[in-house]
């Protein structure tokens, strides 16, 4: 074998066992990257702020409860073992009456607030469990 050649880990990642290792909401925790992609999981509970992603589509993932979507036309709910892709440019803001547990997909260092939505919301980027 080359030593230029990756190292694999060949271990699943579980993604109870993740969202188990963290209590607070909002705050998107890496858990593996493929390419310029970030898998994260997240825990929200209530209202979130109105923001947008201008250059890339946001993917929710819902592994666990019912998140509402809100767009400023409408809103969608997406629930456990369902998923929806915002596409890049379209104004939302996820909502939560209950806990939710989800995965999110998107490129690395993006915010969760969304393109220059700099808040109390905004949580920390790139931190991984």
């Amino acid at each position: 074998m080359s030593n230029c050649e990756p190292t694999v880990n060949y271990q699943a990642i579980n993604f109870t066992e993740k969202l188990n290792l963290f209590s607070e909401y909002c705050a998107p925790k890496v858990i593996a990257e493929m390419n310029d992609y970030q898998f994260k999981i997240v825990k929200i509970k209530g209202d979130f702020i109105f923001h947008t992603h201008q250059d890339t589509d946001e993917t929710f993932i819902v592994l666990e409860g019912s998140l509402r979507i809100d767009f400023e036309d409408g809103y969608i709910k997406v629930s456990a073992g369902e998923m929806y892709v915002v596409p890049k440019g379209v104004v939302h803001k996820p909502y939560a009456e209950h806990e939710v547990r989800m995965v999110l997909v998107e490129p690395k260092n993006t915010l969760n607030t969304g393109d220059g939505a700099v808040s109390e919301k905004t949580a920390i980027n790139d931190i991984w469990i």
